[in-house]
């Protein structure tokens, strides 16, 4: 039997009919985004204000006393009843449930998440949940995209990538920010970068940040005055202030993992923890109504660079407070838009600190703010590049580079060091799914069968096993190799297909693959070197 894996579509028109399909999906995600984002304001103008409006509202205004306790609770009640007849999986932040799937099912989520997480979003919220409508839309993004993906009956890998530019394009379409957007997918959802890959998720990206343009404006989502250009010792100064939020960030990232752990000790179904955790929720908002909501206004707010104590004090702390318990409870909320206002609003009181102790340094107290934010996020996600293209395609502020840039990654560094994880790999990790901390190449694609022949048997000559050819790369024997269960496969040579070359054996790769690795984590000093063959040689001797 003479087989051999044949790609019946060639792999750039596979991309392409990709490229058709993600387009198609972030033009439906960018609607769904403007609903979402609509259903929320309805929800807060009915819960708040007894109104029937689809108008942007916000709890903060509310004159309801002592009932918003009441609120939030009712919100976080039908959420349970959701996740308990529903799907539990409409809980979380919405990123590390997409890297689940990814990883461990093939990219396939049920079909119900498309429908019930934006709903449960929008409850949550809508009910003052001090969550972003990011987290929900890029679930929702994801879940639709592996549907669709599902439909056309693509391959897992292919899959990946529609889920992938799916939940970007949501990300792109609620933010306007499509390069932040395509930087999310590699760093946290497809670990890759390549054409198959890259072209399909840029496409849905910019398809949904026209979606944003055509439904919600073109102007950037978070204005912001004019900001100067940094001074040398003002460039140090938000380092510096990068690693102390690097080290908040850290924090912030176990305490919710924390609260989670807490609320599993609770004698109570898991279906009234979001009630339980809505308690702070309501709590904290009757003191400090801003911290309830979407609070996109509260991040414009910081960025203005003229702030009070009191309102600084309540974004950074008790909105931790609300946002952490709620949120630990397993309820339905995203976390960007959170962590940039804690973030912003450690920033901006760092930044002001500064300005008083030490009036030279030239702080600028908007900058401080928008590096606060970026930093916080880098620091909690892992997410440096994406953090920083946020910052700054969300303001357009060209002269933040460098002091979002030296924050975060100020952040990013100190927060390795601080926690094995992220708060987006936390959560799958205490479920033994080991989430990618690096981009890595294929080493099997960088090399041909040619290279690791061995001489043929004849009977496998005669018998014609299946057979690659010898220009093709390592990667594909080995996935022939499981596709026919064979540990040794037949090489032919590509311009006469009757010539055998060889053969190629899973041992060859499988020494190959692991000699590549050694490289990797093989450090030698040539003192070391010696040192190793004598103990080498050592050995050797007494187990002869």
């Amino acid at each position: 039997m003479k087989e051999r894996i044949v790609r019946k579509t060639p792999v750039n028109k596979r991309v392409f009919y990709l490229c058709i399909q993600v387009a198609i999906n972030a033009v439906l995600i960018g609607v769904v985004a403007k609903v979402l984002v609509g259903l929320i304001d309805f929800i807060t103008n009915l819960s708040f204000y007894g109104r029937l409006s689809f108008e942007p509202a916000s709890p903060a205004g509310n004159h309801l006393g002592l009932l918003v306790l009441a609120v939030p609770v009712i919100g976080a009640v039908l959420v349970g009843l959701m996740a308990r007849f529903g799907s539990k999986a409409i809980g979380g932040h919405g990123i590390p449930e997409a890297m689940e799937k990814i990883i461990l099912e093939d990219s396939r989520i049920p079909p119900a998440l498309t429908f019930l997480k934006p709903l449960s979003a929008a409850i949550s919220i809508g009910t003052g949940g001090p969550f972003g409508a990011e987290g929900p839309i890029i679930a929702t993004g994801g879940a639709f995209g592996s549907l669709t993906g599902q439909w056309m009956h693509i391959s897992s890998a292919e899959r990946k990538i529609v889920l992938a530019a799916g939940a970007c394009a949501g990300m792109s379409a609620i933010f306007g920010s499509p390069l932040a957007a395509v930087l999310l997918a590699i760093e946290l959802l497809l670990f890759e970068f390549s054409p198959r890959s890259i072209i399909p998720v840029v496409i849905g990206c910019v398809t949904g940040a026209g979606m944003h343009i055509l439904l919600f404006g073109s102007s950037p989502v978070f204005s912001m005055p004019e900001i100067p250009a940094p001074s040398d010792s003002a460039l140090a100064a938000y380092v510096v202030l990068g690693l102390i939020v690097g080290v908040v960030a850290a924090g912030v990232s176990r305490s919710i993992y924390l609260i989670e752990d807490l609320f599993e000790k609770l004698p109570v179904h898991w279906m009234w923890w979001p009630a339980i955790g809505a308690i702070a929720i309501g709590v904290t908002g009757y003191f400090a109504p801003h911290t309830m909501g979407v609070g996109y206004d509260n991040i414009t707010y910081l960025l203005g660079g003229t702030w009070s104590w009191r309102i600084l004090f309540s974004l950074c702390v008790l909105k931790y407070i609300s946002w952490a318990v709620s949120l630990g409870s397993g309820t339905s909320g995203g976390t960007l838009a959170p962590l940039f206002t804690m973030g912003g609003g450690l920033g901006a009181m760092l930044g002001l600190g500064a300005m008083y102790l030490f009036p030279s340094l030239g702080i600028d107290p908007a900058t401080a703010a928008l590096a606060g934010m970026a930093a916080m996020f880098a620091g909690a996600s892992r997410a440096l590049l994406t953090s920083v293209v946020f910052a700054l395609e969300t303001t357009g502020k060209a002269h933040g580079v460098l002091p979002v840039l030296g924050a975060s990654v100020a952040a990013y560094f100190l927060s390795f060091f601080l926690m094995r994880g992220s708060i987006m790999t936390e959560k799958i990790k205490r479920r033994g799914v080991s989430a990618p901390d690096a981009y890595e190449p294929d080493v099997l694609q960088g090399i041909r069968v040619k290279t690791l022949l061995s001489e043929a048997g004849e009977e496998e000559i005669v018998t014609g096993k299946p057979y690659v050819y010898a220009n093709d790369d390592v990667g594909l024997a080995a996935e022939m190799m499981g596709k026919y269960h064979t540990e040794r496969l037949l090489v032919r040579e590509e311009g006469d297909p009757g010539k055998v070359a060889g053969v190629i054996t899973a041992a060859s790769i499988l020494r190959y693959y692991s000699a590549q690795k050694r490289k990797e984590h093989t450090y030698h000093s040539p003192g070391r070197t010696r040192r190793i063959m004598a103990q080498g040689r050592k050995f050797l001797f007494f187990n002869r």
